[in-house]
């Protein structure tokens, strides 16, 4: 057995978004034997765009899908935050050469769909069995064994399983009994082709305007041929104590007092379905027996520091880089200390991000005279420092 070899390993992945099946086509490159259930009834990611940062691009050029990444997306020039009242630039993060060679890795923008539908690809030609339509009930640990089973009464055994199925995972109250914790924003979006428009917008830049209670994001995608907007505000409904909040009728409000570029975008987003937002408290244990938590169903964040994929990807990297290594002396008896392991390299990196992403968000929406210090604060950032990014961009989860 060769000394990176999961041979002979049979896994479970529980779960088929993007963080699933990036664990799946790790492990079946090690040479695992990995089954995914995936609750819907086809394989799909719904959504819009989705930033990857050079942490995710390096992990995803050692898989070999990079390049291919890339030509379904698009490398922006810039990262550039602007004030939403104002439309005023605050601060710029230049993504080109400086930044790839610091980092190893782009920042590129995707749709989240053809990422989704490029690792379904590499992962079933790794040799990974993916199901759809299969609801899972429950884990079990037996002995040496992990026992899924689904709400039609069928039934996997496997050595371990990991429990990648979302922010809303049934896995996780093998663990906590928490629930999910809205934020009391929301978030409209919409992708369309630029033909289609009539707004300006920076085509070669990902823009965010940052303003009071709200923030408005847009990026192009597949080539520059369409354009993806995010639009996020605090609920006026929530805030109410309402049961249903976020909806169409608070959108226009929210945006009033922005500058003509933000509310022009609104008139381009889906008013038919909206996000509303939520993490889950921090946790520091994700095991399980013969389970762990990964992706979402661990450590789901706020949207802010564009990671939630990214570190499902860490993740699939990490268990697999580290499992692998590991398995050919330890065996199946082996695998509660790789688990073990697996936790505690992970679970300080994603709830630190979980926590300032909290943190990210308050400052993006400050109001009255903290909005001005937070400017100013922006607009003499040193530009030429990576001081503030490296412990979120440099950082490999790979075993070594």
């Amino acid at each position: 057995m060769d000394r990176t070899d999961l041979s002979n390993a049979k896994i479970v992945v529980v779960g088929g978004g993007i963080g699933g099946i990036a664990a799946a086509l790790a492990l079946a490159t090690k040479g695992a034997e990995v089954t995914v259930l995936e609750q819907a009834p086809e394989f799909g990611e719904v959504g819009a765009g989705l930033q990857i940062g050079p942490h995710g691009s390096r992990i995803l050029s050692k898989w070999g899908l990079l390049e291919p990444a890339l030509a379904m997306g698009v490398l922006p020039k810039n990262l550039v935050f602007r004030d939403a009242l104002t439309a005023e630039v605050l601060t710029t993060v230049d993504l080109g050469e400086e930044f790839r060679n610091h980092y190893g890795g782009p920042y590129f923008v995707i749709h989240r769909s053809d990422l989704h539908r490029l690792l379904v690809d590499a992962a079933r030609t790794a040799g990974a069995e993916l199901f759809t339509g299969v609801t899972v009930r429950s884990v079990v640990t037996d002995g040496d064994r992990a026992i899924v089973t689904s709400a039609d009464g069928r039934t996997w055994q496997s050595e371990i399983v990991l429990g990648m199925d979302g922010l809303k995972s049934t896995l996780r109250h093998n663990i906590s009994d928490d629930d999910p914790v809205p934020s009391g924003y929301v978030a409209y979006r919409g992708t369309f082709p630029v033909e289609q428009l009539d707004l300006s917008y920076d085509p070669d830049d990902v823009v965010g305007y940052i303003g009071p209670g709200c923030h408005f994001i847009q990026y192009p995608l597949r080539g520059g041929t369409m354009l993806n907007q995010v639009a996020v505000f605090r609920s006026p409904a929530f805030e109410r104590g309402e049961a249903e909040w976020g909806g169409p009728d608070e959108l226009a409000n929210a945006y009033s007092n922005c500058h003509r570029n933000v509310q022009d975008g609104l008139k381009h987003l889906w008013t038919d379905r909206w996000w509303p937002m939520s993490d889950r408290e921090p946790i520091d244990s994700w095991v399980d027996g013969r389970l762990i938590l990964l992706g979402d169903a661990a450590h789901p964040p706020l949207q802010y520091l564009a990671s939630g994929a990214v570190m499902a990807i860490e993740d699939a990297d990490y268990v697999a880089e580290y499992a692998a290594r590991r398995y050919p002396d330890l065996g199946n008896e082996g695998w509660p200390v790789i688990l073990a392991e697996v936790n505690k390299h992970r679970a300080p990196r994603c709830n630190r991000i979980l926590t300032t992403g909290r943190m990210w968000g308050e400052l993006w929406h400050f109001d009255g005279t903290a909005r001005l210090v937070r400017n100013e604060l922006f607009q003499t950032r040193d530009t030429t420092s990576y001081k503030y990014t490296d412990w979120l961009w440099a950082y490999s989860p790979t075993y070594a």
